[in-house]
């Protein structure tokens, strides 16, 4: 293969179980289909953590929340850590990025009065933005009036339903945007105009979607491709003081999410949403997926035409997932699984075609995804990097001593929209909670709050904690000292292989793990 390009998609709060291939059948996605069968789909991957900076810091760091610190958005992204966009740099790429990475800059490499400050986040450091959204939508709203789409003075506006006499939250009416104005058309016009923009080099581009981020409102006909009574049905306790009585945690959120953060202009708690509003949601969520789908066929068909399909690796992952009502939530928060599984797909045209549309069951974390495409393109995954290349995953050749447990993380300190840290009375740096999972038991411990232990094979949906079980009490001791040593093996290393000789520096050279590159200092 003469050259090696790199297509990262990368969707806004899509859920893993939202696939065909993982049991979504009612689900239209037919070029991410293609995309599974030409490539292997991980069945078991989660983001490290959410929200969407925390979770992309991860993304493109290949660092754990506790090596990265990026805890919550709008917490900036200490410079010094090395990312995706700075290491294609080293493998003589330009890496261009579509869409955002919801990133707040380090204070100390600029003023306090620099506007980025103001905003929930801007682009991170190394690569060179191609189609902006972040972090006004600037450049979207521009792209819009330049297609002639009449504006209205509060710009927000566009994300109501459409006719006068809608209720805020109607998500069984379409969007007042047309299709072809969209965000989700501006990124794609964007991305073709970025590859049909390309001479003969190799090239990476980071493609990222907004959707099925809310407000949930889709443009037509994706509004109504979908009925509310074919969406699964919702995985919730009894009551809300029953889903309540489980955590102070979950308490809280129960009592505090509003629906104006996923609706505009709607009101009331998103706890007492009706079943049947859900399942509308749920419909317009699904539409929304579809657009993409549309898009990205797009996309596809161009690289086909330009016999540049069989030269590109492609991944389709997301930032974190979203509640959709389950335990009767909205959004990415808390601990359940919803909020941390999602897609993963990775299409190497160098793999050997019998292993192609394989579904994986290994465990796969998203700090898996940079040292994925470094190892890939044949450059050196940073030592400091908390993640595994997946390219001996997609080739058949499972490493020895590949993970057992998928692990994450979520810092709840306050933010200027939310603030659990204060309302439960804990200090900013003890809110803050780490999950270890296998297939058999999950382990949730709080820096300073009870923990939560479920028995995954008789309570998969996790209703009930075992935490305070004596018939649990080793098995609970046995996943806390697991998440102790998981947390020591990744304590910050990026230099911990030198040492100081009386020859002088010297350097351990860390033995690879099978299949892999050897890993190297930043």
């Amino acid at each position: 293969m003469a050259r090696r390009n790199v297509l990262l998609i990368v969707v806004d709060q899509w859920r893993a179980d939202f696939l065909p291939v993982l049991g979504a059948g009612y689900l239209k996605t037919p070029n991410i289909d293609r995309l599974c069968r030409e490539g292997v789909t991980f069945a078991n991957h989660v983001t490290t953590t959410v929200p969407c900076g925390p979770a992309r810091a991860s993304l493109l760091t290949g660092l754990y929340l506790m090596n990265h610190r990026a805890v919550q958005n709008t917490v900036p992204l200490d410079s010094r850590h090395m990312n995706l966009g700075k290491a294609l740099r080293r493998c003589g790429y330009d890496p261009a990025l579509i869409g955002y990475t919801t990133t707040t800059p380090d204070p100390r490499t600029t003023s306090e009065r620099d506007p980025r400050f103001t905003t929930l986040g801007d682009l991170m450091e190394g690569f060179r933005s191609v189609g902006a959204f972040e972090p006004n939508m600037d450049g979207y709203f521009g792209w819009l009036a330049q297609k002639g789409f009449e504006l209205p003075a509060n710009r927000e506006e566009i994300w109501l339903p459409e006719g006068e006499d809608a209720v805020p939250g109607a998500t069984d009416r379409p969007s007042r945007l047309p299709a072809d104005c969209s965000d989700t058309a501006y990124f794609t016009e964007r991305a073709l105009t970025y590859l049909k923009g390309k001479g003969e080099k190799p090239w990476f581009l980071h493609l990222g979607y907004w959707r099925p981020h809310p407000p949930f409102v889709a443009p037509a006909p994706y509004h109504a491709m979908y009925k509310p009574e074919d969406m699964p049905k919702m995985t919730r306790a009894a009551s809300l003081d029953a889903e309540a009585a489980q955590h102070p945690l979950l308490d809280f959120y129960l009592r505090s999410t509003k629906q104006a953060s996923f609706f505009k202009g709607a009101e009331g708690e998103v706890a007492k949403m009706k079943e049947a509003e859900i399942a509308q949601m749920r419909a317009t969520y699904c539409g929304l997926m579809t657009e993409i789908d549309d898009s990205l066929g797009a996309v596809f068909d161009y690289l086909d035409q330009t016999k540049q399909w069989e030269e590109t690796m492609v991944i389709f992952t997301s930032d974190h997932g979203e509640q959709l009502g389950d335990h009767h939530l909205l959004g990415k928060i808390g601990y359940f699984d919803e909020s941390f599984r999602i897609p993963l797909i990775v299409k190497d045209p160098t793999a050997p075609a019998s292993l192609r549309g394989r579904v994986a069951t290994d465990f796969t974390e998203s700090v898996d995804v940079m040292p994925t495409i470094l190892d890939w393109l044949g450059g050196e995954v940073p030592r400091a990097c908390d993640g595994r290349s997946v390219v001996p995953l997609v080739h058949g050749d499972k490493p020895a001593d590949w993970r057992d447990a998928l692990h994450y993380e979520y810092d709840f300190r306050d933010v200027h929209y939310s603030k659990p840290e204060s309302d439960l009375g804990l200090p900013m740096d003890e809110a803050s909670l780490m999950v270890i999972q296998d297939e058999k038991f999950k382990y949730v411990h709080f820096a300073a709050l009870p923990p939560l232990f479920f028995d995954l094979t008789k309570d998969p949906d996790q209703y009930n904690n075992l935490a305070e079980d004596p018939a649990y009490a080793d098995k609970v001791r046995e996943y806390a000292q697991k998440a102790l040593s998981w947390r020591m093996k990744h304590a910050e290393k990026t230099l911990t292989h030198f040492r100081s000789t009386p020859q002088g520096l010297e350097e351990r050279v860390v033995a690879p793990a099978p299949g892999h590159h050897r890993l190297a200092a930043d």
